[in-house]
């Protein structure tokens, strides 16, 4: 099987990592919102993941069209009300690094 060919765009990781007793509702959360995500024009991948070892821990994986798509991404209303709304304010740390792709 030959690997899919993934050019160009703003790559961007976040690292959350969820307040006591919160990373079950965290994960609700971003399990409603990958989905929703994944729909936007401009979104080329988006991908959440739970570590193993620390259940409180979440790692994203996102790759833009370019910086505008990622800019709209964060203007649609499940990132207001979801990432924004519901989400962060239970997070203990957020850490988010964009890239250009090489």
């Amino acid at each position: 099987m030959q690997a899919q060919q993934i050019t160009g765009g703003l790559a961007v990781t976040a690292l959350w990592e969820a307040r006591e007793g919160e990373a079950d509702a965290v994960a609700d959360i971003l399990g409603r919102f990958a989905p929703q995500a994944r729909q936007e024009s401009g979104v080329k991948l988006f991908l959440v993941h739970r570590a193993l070892e620390n259940p409180a821990q979440f790692l994203f994986y996102e790759l833009f069209e370019d910086e505008a798509a990622f800019a709209a991404h964060q203007q649609t209303a499940h990132f207001k009300g979801l990432i924004l709304g519901e989400g962060v304010p239970r997070l203990a740390t957020r850490e988010r690094v964009q890239y250009a792709m090489l």
